[in-house]
């Protein structure tokens, strides 16, 4: 399987190579260290690789704690590191597709911004990012934390992997999820301050949450009893003051940062969130308890079209501002696409 996943990230990268040649960039191997762009990319590349290790340092101290539990007899639990695993394995999917894409959409943009000294128009476009990843980041989150337990048992449920263990990667899961828009928002924002030659404001910030984790991480588990939930928790927690604090010294670097109008969106997409929650609880509710894949499938193919109906629906009736730029979005791009003309060959020929 290791071998499979490095297979496929070489597929990954040879099957660009042709179409970034055709682009006009060649790649030829030269060492030169006295290169201006080499010497700049070496000054930022340390802070920035501190400044994007922090999730996995948290990652990594919160699993050598959950090696640590016990029960109540004070016997180690064997099931915590893989339960929190799993769970971050299931996050990880809305945060690449939504969080990751998201800021690298956004990144070229802002650095064309930043480098022509536009600083309203950087403002602009980092705005409607951060708008458009909460509009997707919130509604995710609240179905995660509604019906993971389902999405895990149709993935992982089966042989040595029980019914107990699928409830407890569901609690994990619940509460990474808790953070899913500070992780999103994380990725938009730190690569901001990198658009503006600033890669120390990142570090410094997620050193702090390395430090936060584990003191949050230590009480959650110890005092608050909340085991490896807690654990997952503390995570989400520091995700969400990383991504405040990241927006709070953005916005008073630019003199502002739309956050009136961000506010009005998040109240917003919250209020469409909470009608979908509320709906997919009740169609949840109406339905028999489920107790193998096939009925944990047969849920999920009701209630997450149901939820996503749902939420379309309301935040339209709310007038959110993200999802009415978006349908503006798709409906140009689909009235500039071109229409073959008769006698064409048909697509893919």
């Amino acid at each position: 399987m290791a071998w499979g996943v490095l297979a496929g990230g070489l597929v990954q990268l040879v099957w660009q190579l042709p179409s970034v040649h055709r682009a006009g960039f060649g790649f030829r191997p030269r060492i030169d260290f006295r290169y201006p762009g080499v010497r700049r990319i070496a000054r930022l590349m340390l802070p920035a690789f501190i400044g994007s290790s922090a999730l996995q340092i948290n990652i990594v101290v919160n699993t050598n704690l959950a090696s640590r539990l016990t029960d109540t007899s004070g016997h180690v639990l064997n099931g915590p590191v893989s339960w929190l695993n799993y769970a971050f394995r299931f996050l990880q999917l809305p945060l690449g597709v939504f969080g990751a894409a998201i800021a690298s959409a956004t990144l070229p943009r802002i650095s064309r911004s930043a480098a022509g000294h536009e600083l309203a128009e950087f403002r602009s476009t980092l705005a409607h990012a951060i708008g458009t990843s909460l509009l997707l980041a919130i509604p995710s989150s609240i179905g995660l934390a509604l019906f993971g337990e389902s999405m895990i048992a149709v993935v992982y449920q089966g042989g040595r992997f029980q019914a107990f263990d699928t409830h407890q990667t569901a609690m994990a899961l619940a509460c990474y999820s808790a953070g899913l828009a500070g992780f999103s928002l994380t990725k938009i924002l730190a690569p901001a301050f990198y658009a503006l030659d600033d890669g120390r404001t990142p570090m410094l910030v997620s050193i702090a949450s390395v430090a936060v984790n584990a003191a949050a991480a230590f009480a959650l588990v110890r005092w608050a009893g909340l085991g490896h939930a807690g654990l997952a928790l503390s995570v989400s927690l520091v995700a969400l003051l990383s991504a405040a604090a990241l927006f709070e010294l953005l916005r008073r670097r630019l003199a502002g940062l739309g956050g009136r109008a961000l506010a009005s969106s998040a109240s917003r997409i919250l209020a469409a969130s909470a009608v979908m929650a509320v709906v997919c609880a009740v169609a949840a509710a109406t339905l028999p308890e489920p107790t193998s894949r096939l009925t944990h499938a047969g849920r999920l193919a009701t209630v997450i079209p149901l939820g996503v109906a749902t939420f379309y629906a309301t935040a339209r009736a709310l007038r959110v501002p993200e999802l009415e730029a978006l349908r503006a979005a798709c409906y140009t791009s689909s009235r500039n696409a071109p229409r073959p003309e008769v006698g064409d060959p048909p697509a893919g020929n």
